[in-house]
């Protein structure tokens, strides 16, 4: 082998890697997280977990990406460790079928329609089509689908180029000699988890290997170690990601690493101590791409069905490893935005989603207090409103961070959309906490004094809370479940509660004028009414993100005056509240 032809197989390798690198990673943008999240809401059904694990695998293409959103998963507290057993031995399965489609650059035939299922016959044409979706055709989705297309034909010309240098070694005695000392199990073995321990990928090195087959010099007794190892270096990956996670997502990573450790030894200690009283006489057989994807299935389906009743001992394997500590329930307890999604953007987006969703969670629980605090005064309510708004604090700055760097990232269309929508109102919904602990301290102070507000405005403190209230939960809800129709009925209810603001304070200023009221209890009232309508226009903010989210539109604001002017059902919505929320109703009763 010449340095040309050297140099070719080295091209051929680096194409390989990078047309399998490209077209996973087009294939995860394309799921924009809808995968990730269907092993996020993963049960308990160790069945279900594997054939999802598998799934997931086979469309993203990499045991290695899938094993490591599941290390961030248990890191999150978002998946248990018992659940993540399943979807760890599903992915070793799922990426046995990259190597059945590299399989199929080794179809030799001369009928026409056979041949058309050669990679390399229709490959030319997915690179062709590929480059006209992404060149010429202006549409997110179909540059993805270009991209995945362009990224396997990258991948089946770097695995012929390969196959093609590689031919010529078999007439060299050196390398047949060095395929021959792999047919020795150990060795064998440790090549291959080294190799993939190196390019961190097991599909990547089978489909390496399947490259080697060209040469028509390696045997099925060389191959089978080789692939066994590579199970084993595939693993490496996890390990690395984790370090620096909590305990329970490297026990995690280990449970990767003693399932493919146990089944490798089961496997070879088994097909070798059979192999020694009966002589298998296809191990001097030589090997193709179908043989090595035979294997590399078999002995992952097969260590599957044999450790998946075994997964409890996988999980009390880890924890003798990594035993509990005392502190540990309080690690694990708090869902994370762990740097290992980012590898994943689309999911990383599904995420910053969820973590959003947590921080409107704690502003509705600060409202509800603030409202209970009104009716009945507790210290314990206004001391939790205060935590609760440092926790928001605390989290929207993590989320700014977070999504600076995921802004970075190669992201779809929609979802540089939606970061950027998270940036927006993580703001507002900080800004509403900071409100309710105005409030909370307004409520203490009143308290401390021991003033007492007339009844009249008693009770129109109480409708300003409640329409308050209903307002951020409307904001809420409209948020979590993607409500559109909830998120409409925002504006007019703002508008109400800003109007009874004003009504309010023309109130105060008559009790004032007449001595019914003093000017501290004025004041704290009208504050009050102040930070609540301003809690409204926030609220108001958010929903108009999210109703102008499917639009171009960047001002907002003129959006939403756009939707009040040409919809009717904003009129009925605003008479609705102002019928609800009306002050003349108080002064009847």
């Amino acid at each position: 082998m010449d340095f040309f032809a050297l140099l070719t197989m080295v091209g051929g390798l680096a194409l390989f890697l990078y047309g399998m690198k490209t077209m996973g990673d087009a294939l995860s943008k394309m799921a924009g997280g809808r995968l990730e999240q269907v092993l996020e809401r993963m049960t308990d059904n160790p069945v279900k977990a594997v054939l999802l694990g598998a799934g997931v695998t086979a469309v993203i293409q990499s045991s290695s990406a899938t094993t490591v959103m599941v290390v961030g998963f248990v890191n999150s507290g978002v998946m248990k460790l018992s659940q993540a057993v399943g979807v760890i031995m599903g992915a070793n399965i799922g990426t046995t079928v990259t190597s059945w489609i590299l399989s199929l650059s080794g179809i030799e035939s001369g009928n026409f329609f056979v041949k058309l299922l050669k990679p390399s016959s229709f490959s030319p044409v997915l690179a062709l089509i590929g480059v006209i979706l992404v060149m010429f055709v202006k549409n997110t989705k179909k540059n993805d689908v270009g991209t995945i297309l362009i990224g396997f034909a990258v991948l089946m010309f770097g695995m012929d180029t390969m196959s093609s240098a590689v031919k010529p070694l078999a007439d060299v005695p050196e390398f047949t000699s060095l395929f021959t000392a792999f047919a020795n199990p150990l060795l064998g073995l440790i090549v291959g988890a080294v190799l993939t321990a190196v390019i961190q990928s097991s599909s990547a090195s089978v489909g390496i290997l399947q490259a080697m087959c060209a040469t028509g010099g390696v045997t099925v007794g060389a191959a089978l170690p080789v692939i066994m190892g590579q199970n084993i270096g595939t693993c490496v990956t996890a390990l690395l990601s984790g370090v620096g996670a909590n305990r329970n997502a490297r026990r995690a990573s280990l449970v990767h690493l003693y399932f493919n450790l146990i089944g490798t030894l089961v496997f070879m200690a088994t097909f070798y101590g059979l192999n020694h009283f009966v002589q298998f006489a296809f191990l001097a057989d030589t090997a193709n791409g179908a043989v090595i994807a035979v294997i590399h299935s078999v002995f992952n389906v097969a260590a599957t069905i044999m450790l998946l009743p075994a997964s409890g001992l996988l999980v009390k394997l880890a924890y003798f490893t990594i035993p509990q500590s005392g502190d540990e329930t309080l690690e694990t307890s708090e869902r994370v935005l762990d740097e290992r999604f980012l590898e994943k953007p689309a999911f990383a987006v599904a995420q910053c989603k969820n973590a959003v969703c947590d921080m409107a969670q704690l502003i509705l629980k600060a409202m509800n207090l603030c409202v209970s605090v009104q009716e009945k005064y507790d210290e314990n309510a206004v001391q939790t409103v205060m935590e609760i708004e440092q926790e928001v604090d605390a989290r929207e700055d993590e989320l700014s961070s977070y999504l600076a760097k995921l802004s970075s990232k190669p992201l779809s269309e929609q979802d540089s959309k939606t970061i950027s929508q998270f940036s927006r109102c993580i703001t507002d919904f900080e800004r509403i906490s900071d409100y309710t602990k105005g409030i909370a301290f307004a409520q203490k102070k009143l308290h401390k004094s021991k003033e007492k507000f007339s009844r009249k405005a008693a009770a129109e403190a109480g409708l300003i809370y409640e329409a308050t209230l209903e307002i951020v939960e409307c904001t809420v809800s409209g948020f979590i479940h993607g409500d559109e129709e909830m998120a409409f009925r925002i504006d007019p209810l703002a508008d109400v509660i800003s109007l009874v603001k004003k009504d309010i304070r023309k109130n105060h200023g008559k009790r004032l004028e007449k001595g019914k009221c003093s000017v501290e209890l004025g004041m704290a009232l009208t504050d009050m009414a102040t930070s609540l309508d301003r809690i409204a226009k926030h609220c108001s903010n958010i929903a108009e993100e999210q109703m102008a989210s499917g639009t171009d539109r960047h001002a907002l604001h003129q959006y939403a005056r756009d939707v009040k002017e040409g919809n009717g059902l904003y009129k009925e919505l605003l008479e609705e509240y102002t019928e609800k929320y009306s002050l003349k109703k108080l002064e009847e009763t």
